[in-house]
């Protein structure tokens, strides 16, 4: 699954997510805040979370589910994940506050690319599935 106006990763091999319909899961790649040409969009850490939660909104919109039926988040950040959580904490409250999804956050020496300070992986489940 790749929606168009999210960068399409099938030249190198990726989706952005591959929904398992026997299970109802939805198992989404991590988001960055790029444009449809994989450039960064914002310098800052909040702004690139708004816009990798943003993408991520896209991608589960997509797949037929929505930001309350996400399960686990796994969230990378460059450098010392505890110097980031003042700017993090209130994009991720405004979006997952009431959700509360399983969290894990890692702080990581790079991303894809130099600039990407925030990449976000979720794994979903599709409402309404038996499984």
């Amino acid at each position: 699954m790749n929606p168009e106006n999210l960068y399409d990763g099938a030249p190198i091999g990726m989706s952005q997510a591959k929904v398992d319909l026997s299970s109802g899961l939805v198992f989404v790649s991590g988001q960055v805040d790029w444009d449809h040409d994989a450039h960064v969009r914002h310098t800052t850490l909040a702004e690139q979370a708004e816009g990798a939660i943003q993408h991520l909104i896209t991608v589960l919109n997509e797949a037929g589910t929505s930001l309350p039926h996400v399960l686990q988040l796994r969230v990378y950040v460059r450098g010392e994940l505890a110097d980031s959580m003042p700017q993090l904490v209130p994009v991720f409250a405004r979006y997952f506050g009431a959700v509360r999804p399983a969290l894990t956050g890692v702080g990581v020496a790079s991303l894809a690319s130099r600039d990407t300070l925030i990449e976000i992986e979720a794994l979903a489940k599709l409402p309404g599935h038996p499984g």
